[in-house]
């Protein structure tokens, strides 16, 4: 009986979490950028809490989830829209490509929560599984949770081993949940609307096609005001 109220109850928060935005598109893209830009910037204001500047100095791309919807009874699920922003040579922030995260998960957990994510890419091994179109953390992907501080040197365990530095700022209660098995695939659906032409992630944090329009550059701001320049 457990496993079947788990079912029902994961079916309703699933659909509740991945159903259909009604506002049009750019729309729902431009607030998108803005609920990504105040989230990551909530997290580095945290006092003594923030992510090391030394780690996102070396971070090759930035991904920021706002308001990830987390929910389960037995059985878990997950479901969040953002952004992923990579660096050009320089340093500086390129365009940023839109992405879903999603997943489920299996164990002691109960009940809800949404929290904002952000995770740092630190190596090619990372930016190459974002190009693919499931990137899922923890199955080949190499993902840790990070240290927080401002003063908190970079572990070289931690730049040798982790692709992904996950770091999250959640509301709720929420018991037993873990990132692992998270998937993040590329919202090609937003990346067309805010782009005006079809576009691969490949396109737009590699290749660098595109320039971001005005109303979603609000991300790369934000993310240079705390790391204006890298050092991978």
């Amino acid at each position: 009986m457990r496993n079947i109220a788990g079912l029902l109850f994961l079916a309703f928060v699933l659909q509740f979490m991945t159903a259909p935005v009604q506002a049009n598109p750019r729309t729902d893209a431009r607030a998108r950028a803005q609920k990504a830009a105040d989230a990551f910037s909530k997290i580095m204001k945290a006092p003594d809490k923030g992510i090391p500047g030394e780690l996102l100095d070396r971070a090759w791309c930035v991904a920021v989830f706002p308001a990830v919807k987390k929910a389960g009874f037995i059985l878990g699920g997950q479901y969040g829209r953002g952004l992923i922003s990579c660096r050009r040579a320089g340093g500086s922030w390129g365009a940023p490509s839109f992405f879903t995260i999603g997943g489920g998960s299996v164990g002691l957990q109960f009940g809800g929560q949404e929290v904002d994510l952000v995770l740092l890419v630190m190596n090619q091994a990372g930016v190459d599984g974002l190009l693919q179109n499931r990137f899922e953390l923890g199955a080949g992907a190499a993902a840790s949770a990070g240290p927080v501080g401002r003063n908190t040197s970079a572990s070289t365990d931690i730049l040798l081993k982790s692709q992904v530095i996950s770091y999250s700022r959640s509301r709720g209660l929420f018991a037993g949940l873990e990132l692992k098995g998270a998937v993040l695939s590329p919202d090609n659906d937003a990346n067309e609307a805010i782009y005006q032409q079809p576009l691969t992630a490949r396109d737009i944090i590699l290749e660098g096609k595109v320039r971001a329009p005005e109303s979603i550059v609000i991300f790369q701001r934000t993310l240079a005001r705390y790391s204006p320049k890298g050092q991978k």
